[in-house]
């Protein structure tokens, strides 16, 4: 090792960075107990079907980046929905089991999956499965569409805002809660 490395090596373990932060870089975010206290049923689901059977808890809300990540929570069986993405997605599973009725994989437990941008596909929930959790990190949005690509709905960030918003405004959750989330 020579002695520029030995000397930063030394700085490395005893002293924080020094410098200032890039300005304008938006504060971080740290949620505790994501795999235990988050999964609980509480008010942050936000119910995202009539039936109440599919909600979701928004993690990071991320308008200037154009991206969300959410839990995903279904407790019914079937066709959850069909949908095109124009930018990736990360999903990680949690509890249960979905796949798409496009591919010939299972996303079970403890599985991650990735789905490229310009994928269409429908998700699917096994009738064996009471509740499935998934946490997705989707950047841009997708389109719902019929079986032939027709566009019947969207969905991206500032829905998904809204749709939190007006949730945790009928439960009078005040507004700062929810900024706590939003980048």
């Amino acid at each position: 090792m020579n002695v520029q490395n030995k000397a930063i090596n030394q700085y490395a373990e005893d002293m924080p960075y020094q410098l200032p932060q890039v300005p304008y870089m938006p504060q971080e975010i740290v949620t505790q107990d994501v795999l235990s206290e988050m999964l609980k049923d509480d008010d942050l689901w936000v119910p995202s079907s009539e039936n109440g059977c599919v909600s979701f808890k928004p993690l990071l809300l991320s308008v200037s980046g154009g991206y969300f990540i959410n839990l995903l929570k279904v407790k019914k069986s079937g066709i959850l929905s069909r949908h095109r993405h124009n930018g990736p997605v990360h999903a990680f599973v949690l509890k249960g089991r979905w796949h798409y009725l496009e591919h010939d994989w299972v996303a079970e437990e403890n599985s991650f999956a990735f789905e490229p941008p310009g994928e269409a596909h429908t998700l699917y929930v096994p009738e064996d499965v009471d509740e499935m959790i998934t946490l997705f990190t989707v950047y841009g949005g997708y389109i719902y569409v019929d079986p032939y690509g027709k566009a019947e709905g969207y969905e991206d960030v500032f829905t998904k805002l809204e749709q939190a918003r007006a949730h945790y405004r009928k439960l009078g959750i005040p507004d700062s809660e929810l900024e706590k989330i939003i980048r």
